[in-house]
């Protein structure tokens, strides 16, 4: 038989991806309050001195580690703290600073070209709008978040893959994609820690509620959490 005449395979089904069931108010009040009972101000650790280079810091930060960023703009955020500085030092020598971080050639592309447009739309500000901000190289949804949150005081729920990994596994928002999460986190997510909401999440998942080896032992929210990830002891 010719290929023209062989019969098409169909194709396999997809797979259906069945989400847990997202918690009650109250338990998710409870778990908003042990995070805040032991860490009341949670801080982002990605090192910046103001707007525009906490910014650059996020942009930066994509598929990098904050620990790696932060040693790369220590010295780059001395000499340029804003986009007039920035743009004067040229797209060669920001690919200096940042080389040890990945995508760094593309990173300092986006770095010289965000701070052009600051200086040519924005009066050299970073702007107070997600719109504005995801209008700028290099930016989207999640930087626009954490700038918004950190910078601006706004509440705002940054989604990474700490916080998607969290919020399913305690069942806080479940959903299949960071929007998913991110919208279900604006409305399970009581008003009073909306603030900091991210934060708690992203330091849980980062140092406790780890994608392979989760430290179920020493995790807080050990009693409430049936995750199928959770390792018994």
């Amino acid at each position: 038989m010719d290929q023209q005449n062989r019969p098409l395979r169909k194709a396999a089904p997809a797979k259906r991806i069945t989400l847990p069931r997202a918690r009650k108010p109250a338990e998710i009040r409870e778990i908003f309050e042990r995070f805040r009972a032991a860490n009341p101000e949670p801080k982002g650790e990605l090192e910046s001195v103001n707007a525009f280079t906490l910014l650059v810091a996020v942009v930066l930060s994509a598929q990098a580690t904050d620990a790696g960023v932060n040693k790369a703009t220590r010295k780059l955020f001395a000499i340029a703290d804003t986009p007039e500085k920035m743009l004067a030092l040229g797209e060669e020598t920001v690919r200096e600073h940042i080389r040890t971080i990945g995508l760094y050639r593309n990173k300092a592309k986006n770095v010289i070209a965000l701070s052009e447009k600051l200086i040519a739309e924005f009066g050299g500000e970073v702007p107070t709008t997600r719109e504005a901000l995801e209008s700028l190289p290099g930016v989207g949804r999640k930087t626009a978040n954490v700038v918004l949150n950190i910078a601006f005081g706004e509440t705002t729920h940054a989604v990474d893959t700490h916080v998607f990994r969290v919020a399913n596994r305690l069942r806080i928002a479940p959903g299949k994609n960071v929007l998913q999460v991110e919208l279900g986190l604006e409305k399970a997510v009581p008003p009073e820690f909306g603030r900091h909401a991210h934060h708690w999440l992203i330091l849980h998942g980062r140092y406790t509620c780890k994608a392979l080896r989760p430290e179920c032992g020493r995790c807080i929210q050990n009693d409430l959490c049936d995750s199928a990830d959770k390792r018994v002891i």
